[in-house]
């Protein structure tokens, strides 16, 4: 198995963690951000992507009728616990920068307590811009995941 290339992260300082409980199970959730992608956030039809490590994924989002492609590799995977990504988009995104996601799955009674660390970006208006989309986005990702499959 080829090296795990980790992003170097160390001159793009600015991170930001967000947390969130959903309302179902840590494994529906790791599916979700491992092979369901196109059922909460990303546009369907537009998703390539195999969870194993090293491996690249692709995906778009639809946002007042303009596309944005999302790419990133997987980096770690611990089902059920872990999924860790990088993260690229372009303008207003993360600027073309190869960010890192870490989400952590605890579970929280009969759902799942949702640690989400984004590291890397580049400046302040990014990392600023994704504090306020990442809660959204685990909303819709909660709204989703309570219907049935």
């Amino acid at each position: 198995m080829p090296a795990i290339c980790v992003p170097d992260l160390s001159s793009r300082p600015f991170n930001l963690t967000t947390e969130y409980t959903l309302d179902a199970a840590p494994h529906r959730v790791y599916l979700a951000w491992t092979e369901q992608f196109d059922r909460w956030f990303a546009a369907p039809g537009t998703v390539w992507m195999v969870p194993e490590i090293n491996m690249p994924f692709f995906f778009e989002t639809v946002h007042e009728q303009s596309r944005h492609p999302h790419y990133g590799r997987f980096l770690c995977l611990e089902p059920d616990h872990l999924v860790e990504i990088t993260w690229v988009t372009g303008a207003g995104g993360t600027e073309g920068a190869e960010t890192v996601v870490t989400v952590e799955l605890t579970p929280q009674g009969t759902g799942t307590h949702l640690r989400l660390t984004h590291a890397g970006f580049a400046d302040e208006k990014s990392r600023d811009a994704h504090a306020q989309a990442w809660p959204m986005v685990l909303e819709q990702q909660n709204k989703q995941l309570a219907q049935p499959a």
